[in-house]
Parts: C-alpha cells; sequence; structure tokens
C-alpha cells in the first residue's frame, strides 16, 4: 500500500472524528482551532503524494478547503464528514501507480 493510500485513510478517520456533532467541535475548540491547521498540513502532504502516484485527488482539495472553512459551526460539521466520505472513497481506489490488487 502506498503512502498516499494511508494518508489517505489517516486523514479520513480523523475527519470522521472531526465530523461528529459535539465530539469534533469540543476537539477542535479545546485546542483553540489548532487541530483544522494539522488537518490543512496533513491534506497538503497527502495531495502531493497522491499527485506524484498520480492517484485520485478529490478527497485531499475537499479536505484542504474543508480545513479553510471548518471554523463555521454547522457548515465545518457537514465539510468534515463530506471530506472523510471522499477522502475513504479514494483510499480505496487503486493508484495508478501502483500494482496492488484488492
Amino acid at each position: 500500500m502506498s503512502t498516499s493510500r494511508i494518508l489517505k485513510w489517516t486523514t479520513g478517520a480523523f475527519e470522521a472524528v472531526l465530523g461528529v456533532p459535539i465530539l469534533g467541535a469540543a476537539i477542535i475548540i479545546g485546542f483553540l482551532w489548532f487541530p483544522l491547521v494539522i488537518m490543512l498540513v496533513l491534506h497538503i502532504t497527502t495531495l502531493i503524494l497522491t499527485i506524484k502516484d498520480k492517484g485520485a485527488t478529490t478527497g485531499s482539495i475537499l479536505g484542504i478547503v474543508t480545513s479553510c472553512i471548518g471554523w463555521i459551526p454547522f457548515v465545518g460539521m457537514v465539510m468534515h464528514i463530506v471530506s472523510a466520505i471522499f477522502l475513504m472513497i479514494d483510499a480505496a481506489k487503486i493508484d495508478q501507480t501502483s500494482k496492488e490488487y484488492i
């Protein structure tokens, strides 16, 4: 499994946790919105590695947008959930440079 796929699964799981209504808000506000900065860095890193592997970039791009607007109360929650779904779908796809089979 490529590094970009592992990062997609990881960032997808983190986005899913941040999308849980009370829990995600408590994490983001409790750490003074720093988790959004961490997620932004992780999404950019994932995007760079995904482009290198010629994989699907939709989830990473959506994750970058989510990290930028995730501070808006209900919009952020919905965007975290949508990003998690897209990242996990992208992670389930096989990269073009990979010879792996599911």
